[in-house]
């Protein structure tokens, strides 16, 4: 190898890839390498190149291809270095995150308007709420297997669409109620983060049913100290202590609906919030106002034919008019109802028939879906029983 030749052609391959478009700078680099790979080589660089005395046939020509080549690897080089140290400077720098919180948006993504508003809320509650299939057809009376088919149907559904149409209010509203539910149930402790969604939904929208729904999520939450015994046992309504009910929350809760309510456009939220509403203004259980709760009631069966209202209108019933105008308004209902079992055994209990109370006690535990509620039942059945057996 020539390395005089080689170097007396070095000044116009620089021109040569100068013209090309690389910098000066870039360009000797390329050269030199080029140069220091040519000299290492040697007469081993054989083939159309060189010719039977490993001389190269074309010294100008390899010089340019090679030098070339290595200022492209070198550009590539340095865009891949620039690439990582940009994203190493866009990383956030170490300590806390700054608040960034999507979830209401991820609400209101997945209740898409492809899908019909009972499909959204479903697959929303899994998908985002964190409730199990299990739990979410027992919040729509369905068997977990129809619920599963729907869940399955929803997926398939958004499977192929882009979520950049966000469903309406009112979807999301079922959602987060359906969350609160089974966080104030107690299986799962997703209350106040429904309490937290809501507000911000309530920040965002101007919308009374909004204010609705936040308003019972506080009325109820505002009781929540008081539905468990020191032994984990669930307490009634009627038994509760009252001084244990977070007052700064039920008169949030009240002014609240209180302003929703003013603006006329009823709906079940704000109607189930005034129910709330009362039984945090008795000061005992005896003052309860049931006449007015009653009146609720047929409101709210009016705007939703819930069967589940109409099962509270009859508690509401009884406790307004006698146990026996209870036990009428239930009769018209399915059986088959969560809670039938146990509304019928405290109807009956406040009738005065015991022995039909105790049996209906103990059926509805079996029936019951949460542990605290099944040992509440049997520890009914348990005391009427015992009251039957007393000379």
């Amino acid at each position: 190898m020539d390395e005089v030749l080689l170097r007396s052609v070095t000044p116009s391959v620089l021109t040569v890839l100068v013209r090309r478009g690389a910098d000066f700078a870039a360009a000797e680099d390329a050269v030199q390498e080029a140069l220091v790979e040519a000299l290492r080589a040697g007469a081993a660089d054989a083939g159309p190149r060189a010719g039977g005395d490993g001389a190269l046939r074309d010294p100008k020509g390899w010089l340019i291809t090679v030098a070339w080549h290595k200022f492209l690897d070198a550009r590539r080089a340095d865009a891949a270095r620039r690439r990582r140290e940009d994203r190493v400077e866009e990383e956030p720098p170490p300590g806390p995150v700054p608040a960034a919180d999507d979830t209401l948006q991820l609400y209101f993504l997945c209740a898409h308007p492809s899908l019909t508003p009972a499909s959204a809320v479903a697959l929303t509650l899994r998908a985002v709420g964190g409730l199990t299939t299990r739990q979410i057809a027992r919040a729509y009376l369905v068997p977990e297997a129809t619920m599963a088919q729907r869940i399955s149907r929803a997926k398939r559904t958004v499977s192929g669409v882009r979520l950049d149409r966000p469903g309406d209010v009112a979807t999301v509203l079922r959602v987060l109620y359906l969350v609160f539910n089974e966080g104030y149930s107690g299986d799962v402790d997703l209350s106040a983060e429904a309490i937290r969604l809501t507000r911000q939904l309530a920040a965002r929208v101007d919308h009374p049913e909004v204010a609705g729904l936040l308003a019972l999520m506080l009325l109820h939450h505002a009781r929540r100290a008081a539905r468990t015994g020191a032994d984990g046992s669930l307490v009634p309504l009627a038994e509760q202590d009252r001084g244990r009910w977070d007052t700064a929350l039920i008169a949030e809760g009240v002014g609240i609906l209180q302003a929703a309510l003013a603006r006329d456009r009823l709906g079940e939220f704000q109607a189930q919030a005034a129910i709330a509403a009362l039984h945090a203004d008795a000061p005992t259980a005896a003052e309860t106002d049931w006449a007015q709760i009653v009146e609720w009631y047929d409101e709210l069966v009016r705007l939703t034919a819930n069967p589940v209202a109409r099962l509270n209108r009859a508690v509401a019933v009884g406790e307004a008019d006698g146990p026996h105008a209870g036990l009428a308004a239930l009769a018209g209902l399915d059986a088959s109802l969560p809670r039938h079992t146990a509304v019928a055994a405290y109807l009956h209990e406040r009738a005065g028939d015991l022995t039909t109370a105790a049996r209906l006690y103990a059926e509805a535990a079996h029936k019951a879906p949460h542990l605290a509620e099944r040992d509440h039942l049997t520890r009914q059945a348990a005391r009427l029983n015992t009251r039957r057996q007393r000379p």
